[in-house]
């Protein structure tokens, strides 16, 4: 990986870690639209760090998904609940930003906390080996 695309990479991860920290605030504050709007969000930032590690850039949320499917989970290198989970925090993501009814509560929300970390470190543990070749 050239130092540039290791950079960005890595500025993602970044961003994904600090919108991460950003959800318990809003958690304590029961704010949880806005909460389901920052984990998706931080799981985002992490796939689009995996994005830009192969090149593979998109313009949409959808074409996020779709690449993020055809280039990791289909081919293994990254877990299909973590596609799974992506997904579904993207349609709550959705539903939660622009469905005016959608009133998410604690336990709709506290239960994606760890999947959410847990995607974050399974990328991050992939790029680590990739900074390493």
């Amino acid at each position: 990986m050239t130092p540039e695309k290791q950079q960005l990479t890595q500025l993602r991860l970044h961003k994904a870690k600090d919108t991460l920290r950003e959800v318990h605030i809003l958690m304590d504050n029961a704010l949880w639209n806005i909460a389901v709007n920052r984990l998706y969000y931080a799981c985002f930032y992490a796939v689009s760090a995996l994005l830009e590690c192969r090149d593979v850039h998109t313009k949409t949320h959808g074409g996020a998904q779709q690449m993020f499917g055809l280039h990791f989970l289909k081919t293994g290198i990254i877990k299909e609940e973590t596609g799974d989970f992506f997904s579904t925090l993207f349609r709550m993501r959705q539903s939660a930003d622009y469905e005016f009814l959608t009133d998410y509560e604690k336990e709709d929300v506290q239960p994606l906390i760890q999947p959410a970390l847990d995607l974050v470190a399974e990328i991050e543990q992939f790029l680590s080996g990739q900074t390493k070749s």
